[in-house]
């Protein structure tokens, strides 16, 4: 006899062991570092927010991969980038909303913005590789409540074409 489940509970949400991890108290065991009584140093406050703020991009930076999000074309047909200070920003914006407010402030308000729906993921991992020099994504530039930046180092684009900090961490 087949069950079609009707008699089951409804599943339990359960939390992810990285939620988990994210909340725990953040302290450091540098190599050497170790009291004699094997427990780990506390972390100072600056030190602290530091890692919060890491946390909190990567939090970000994993919404913005998941995110489909609006890139404008330029009059080729290719994305539309803009290029500062040497690194070439591929455009994207959250929403209409956005790309409106941008158009504006622009000064290109009248004229008609053809887009295309793209996923986070495939701009930083297939669209960055493609251009030249180092490129990032620059999420709604311009943006009264103030955009966001998906710079060209390792960890945000791939490893091949990310920007060596020098050890910077």
């Amino acid at each position: 006899m087949f069950d079609n489940g009707d008699d089951m509970a409804e599943p339990v949400a359960r939390r992810s062991k990285l939620a988990d991890l994210a909340d725990c108290p953040v302290v450091d065991t540098p190599p050497g570092d170790v009291p004699a009584h094997g427990a780990p140093r506390p972390v100072d406050a600056e030190e602290g927010r530091v890692r919060a703020a890491r946390r909190e991009f990567a939090v970000l930076l994993g919404e913005f991969r998941r995110t489909a999000v609006l890139v404008p074309l330029d009059s080729n047909g290719d994305l539309w980038s803009a290029e500062q200070n040497g690194v070439r920003w591929i455009c994207a914006f959250s929403d209409e909303e956005a790309l409106a407010g941008f158009a504006l402030a622009r000064g290109d308000g009248g004229r008609e913005w053809t887009y295309r729906t793209v996923l986070g993921a495939r701009l930083l991992d297939v669209m960055v590789p493609l251009l030249p020099g180092p490129a990032g994504v620059a999420l709604d530039a311009g943006s009264v409540e103030g955009g966001m930046l998906f710079p060209p180092v390792a960890g945000i684009v791939p490893e091949a074409v990310a920007v060596d900090l020098g050890g910077t961490r």
